[in-house]
């Protein structure tokens, strides 16, 4: 029998994906646990490729006519209980502020002071749309002042039981819009513009292929009219939403007062959205593309693309090889791709040549060069791709590797790209009988209860008695109204009663 394949992660997506997973943003030194509880300290490479993905999206943003700003971290109790579906919906997930100063007490130890509690207890944002919300209310007086587009990137905090670095913290960092329009036609036209950015980022700069569509009422943002969302799938077969767009119609601007009078001297309540996307996208970005060997990046959006590793075996060439490496890096770096110029590191700590290899291996960096003596007698690199496997290395000629970069990087991103989303359509299947479906989603292996089917299209037929009896029984749920299936008439997959489209059924992060 042939040994077991060696790979830099262990455990294997295979044999434990959670755990795969941990051991992934470990290698990869994206991020760890902090001494706060549920809380993640983003270390540099992992904080680079958020300052990448923030690059993108807020060039997005702007694009579309938004501007950025910032609002209080804190939020008065008051203005969360004006609108009763969103506190509800909030309320398990609030941290809460009571006092405002500490004092020693007789055991010397620091304890909230007595008589320091806060008139009005202050909630840290889970989200930011009723303290937004009584600003617009000032700033919208005339329907001279609409469209109002502001977007804020921020932290917020739910307070979460099940943490995982990235998908799940207490605290995390994200982006929220906010918007308020003169009618419900364009707060809806908004809402779904934004949330094309969100699958075109997603698609053309994580490589992520997603679907977009309509969460169930039972699914939706807690005070939303309507919710949509893009949905990926990940190589366990799991679902994750990777970002959502509201409209929620006059709800937040009734309890907010934003009004305003229209053309007709008419004073009426204005139509708002919200939309949103966090550092979960960096967890998808693992899941998407990683594989046993650690971290696979796309380009479009990788920290670094090139790492130069100048091999030495004797001190005499140490000063030539090195003086080669920096000429490359420095060419190297007047390079543009996509917009900006080649991020380049040129390796040259102290330490083993295949450990270090391993090492941007595992960080996922897109391109690898080896440069020795005879490389450079030849001016040539010995290349390295990430998208390959280890062992599958060419030599290119140095003016030939440089002029070829930007469309070298370009065949990456796009077979990353299709690598997934051929996975996605090989783990996506019509189900039309509800033995099927439940064989689908039952683990072979009951040891391993993550591996199951992946994406069922299924008629459903609107009721939330099909999606309570789904999440109790196999913790599926809908994970969206795909947004360009046609109509269909057929019977629900569980209850038999008459549906109009088929959803997509999955199990989700």
């Amino acid at each position: 029998m042939a040994g077991k394949v060696q790979t830099a992660i262990t455990p294997t997506r295979a044999e434990d994906y959670p755990e795969w997973y941990q051991q992934v943003i470990r290698a990869a030194d994206l991020a760890e646990n902090s001494p706060v509880r549920g809380c993640m300290v983003i270390k540099p490479w992992g904080y680079t490729l958020w300052e990448n993905i923030q690059r993108v999206l807020d060039g997005m943003f702007k694009e579309t006519g938004h501007k950025n700003a910032y609002f209080p971290l804190f939020i008065p109790i008051s203005y969360l209980q004006k609108e009763a579906e969103h506190v509800e919906g909030f309320a398990k997930e609030c941290a809460v502020v009571t006092h405002h100063r500490l004092e020693m007490g007789k055991d010397g130890k620091l304890a909230p002071a007595p008589g320091a509690e806060l008139e009005e207890p202050l909630i840290v944002r889970p989200t930011s749309e009723t303290i937004i919300g009584a600003m617009f209310a000032k700033w919208v007086q005339s329907y001279r002042d609409l469209p109002l587009l502001i977007n804020q990137w921020a932290n917020v905090v739910r307070w979460e039981m099940r943490t995982r670095l990235f998908l799940r913290t207490t605290e995390f960092l994200w982006q929220e819009g906010h918007t308020v329009h003169a009618t419900r036609d364009e707060a809806m036209d908004e809402t779904m513009k934004m949330l094309d950015v969100y699958a075109r980022f997603a698609e053309e700069y994580m490589a992520m292929p997603v679907i977009m569509g309509e969460k169930t009422e039972g699914e939706r943002f807690p005070g939303a009219v309507n919710t949509y969302c893009i949905e990926a799938m990940m190589q366990d077969r799991k679902a994750l939403q990777a970002g959502t767009s509201h409209f929620l119609g006059q709800n937040f601007a009734k309890a907010s007062e934003i009004m305003f009078l229209d053309e007709k001297g008419e004073r009426i309540h204005a139509w708002t959205t919200s939309w949103g996307v966090s550092t979960r996208l960096i967890g998808g970005l693992v899941m998407t593309h990683g594989d046993d060997d650690g971290l696979v990046l796309p380009p479009r959006l990788a920290p670094s693309h090139v790492v130069i590793l100048p091999v030495i075996h004797k001190e005499e060439t140490k000063a030539e090889v090195m003086q080669y490496c920096e000429n490359l890096a420095r060419e190297l770096r007047g390079v543009h791709y996509d917009g900006r110029c080649v991020q380049v590191e040129l390796d040259a700590r102290e330490g083993r040549g295949g450990e270090k290899v391993w090492g941007w291996i595992k960080a996922g960096i897109p391109l690898r060069l080896e440069v020795g003596p005879r490389d450079m007698a030849a001016d040539s690199v010995f290349v390295g791709r990430r998208d390959q496997g280890p062992k599958e290395k060419y030599s290119a000629k140095r003016a030939e590797f440089v002029a070829g970069l930007p469309a070298l990087l370009d065949e990456m991103q796009k077979g990353l790209l299709e690598r997934a989303r051929a996975f996605r359509e090989a783990n996506t299947v019509r189900i039309d009988n509800k033995d099927d479906f439940y064989a689908f989603f039952t683990p072979a292996n009951k040891d391993k209860p993550e591996i199951h089917g992946g994406f069922a299209l299924a008629h459903w037929s609107g009721e939330r008695e099909v999606e309570e009896t789904l999440r109790n029984d196999l913790q599926v749920t809908v994970r969206c109204i795909p947004l360009d299936a046609p109509a269909e008439d057929g019977k629900c997959v569980v209850s038999g009663k008459p549906s109009r489209q088929r959803v997509v059924f999955g199990k989700a992060y």
